[in-house]
């Protein structure tokens, strides 16, 4: 096995074209509890452009690795660590801001945050789901506790996180609504949308009104859906937000329904992700990989994700994955 590894390093805060350079670090060696995995795929997130841009300069001393979605193969076990064994396909959240990213060859990662790959889930498709896919349960699950028969309104069904949520929603038993444009409105219906609603071309609210409002509102896109969110919620409604730098809002008229708002900056572990790999194998849930990049290319990932257009490329509907290994 070799003593060195391949990384993408962030070494300057900014744009994507200047910010990483390519790196050879040692390979690092698990400790206690942990296991060393040989990554074949991780993803490109929103939490990484805001990375690269400096918005958690104060917590993300260059140069970094960044990265946080894993799917890959475990090399080599740390003692006291039997979950596992060397040849294991698995998958997982790396913790956010917290030792070395994923944007590298190997990663060292305590076994408790670590799940077996679903089999009908290749690597790519893996690495696509871990993060948006934690997220999202967090999110419908453990803070909306979504039941069957409620109504749930996803902002921005089309995106990494939505498309899953879309998903994830419909799984637990709910009528979905999600706002798309209307060039995505058949996409989203094909992952289970009950109506697509095209937030370009004129206000959601009235329309989600007409159907009598929603009990649930994941809010993935920011600007004013914080605010809006008491105009179609039902009484006791809950709200939760992914986005990690919201613009300031009043949220006055949320007592008027007794909303319930949760802010979520998701955290890793391996019984989310064995729940979500319960739905996969059920063919309840499917990521949905609109790009791969080879991770020389991270550069290019991070802009396409962003909306700019490379080789003429622009941004795909659901997840920009990276090929480390493959």
């Amino acid at each position: 096995m070799p003593t060195s590894m391949r990384v993408m390093e962030l070494v300057r805060f900014g744009d994507a074209d200047t910010a990483f350079a390519t790196r050879e670090l040692p390979r690092p060696t698990p400790g206690p509890g942990q296991v060393l995995v040989r990554v074949e795929a991780t993803s490109v997130n929103p939490l990484d452009l805001q990375t690269r841009r400096g918005d958690y300069r104060d917590q993300v001393a260059l140069p970094a690795v960044i990265g946080n979605d894993v799917s890959g193969v475990v090399v080599e076990t740390g003692p006291g660590a039997g979950d596992f064994q060397t040849g294991d396909e698995v998958w997982y959240l790396a913790p956010i801001f917290a030792g070395q990213g994923t944007y590298a060859e190997f990663h060292v990662v305590d076994q408790a945050l670590v799940a077996r790959k679903p089999a009908a889930l290749s690597h790519v498709e893996a690495a696509g789901l871990a993060l948006v896919g934690v997220t999202v349960w967090e999110a419908l699950v453990e803070r909306a506790g979504t039941r069957v028969g409620e109504r749930v309104l996803v902002h921005g069904g089309a995106g990494g996180v939505g498309s899953v949520a879309v998903q994830l929603a419909g799984a637990l038993g709910a009528e979905v609504v999600t706002t798309a444009r209307a060039k995505d409105h058949e996409f989203v219906t094909g992952l289970g949308a009950d109506v697509a609603i095209d937030f370009s071309t004129g206000d959601y609210v009235p329309q989600v009104r007409e159907l009598g409002g929603v009990d649930v509102v994941l809010d993935t896109v920011g600007r004013d859906t914080l605010a809006r969110s008491p105009e179609v919620l039902a009484d006791r409604g809950r709200v939760v937000s992914i986005v990690d730098i919201p613009e300031p809002q009043n949220l006055l008229a949320a007592w008027g329904v007794n909303a319930t708002y949760h802010f979520l900056f998701a955290s890793p572990g391996r019984a989310k992700l064995e729940a979500l790999g319960r739905l996969v194998d059920r063919g309840k849930l499917r990521p949905v990989v609109g790009a791969v990049v080879p991770l020389a290319d991270i550069a290019q990932a991070h802009t396409l994700l962003e909306g700019g257009s490379v080789e003429g490329r622009s941004r795909p509907r659901g997840k920009i994955v990276v090929a480390v290994h493959q």
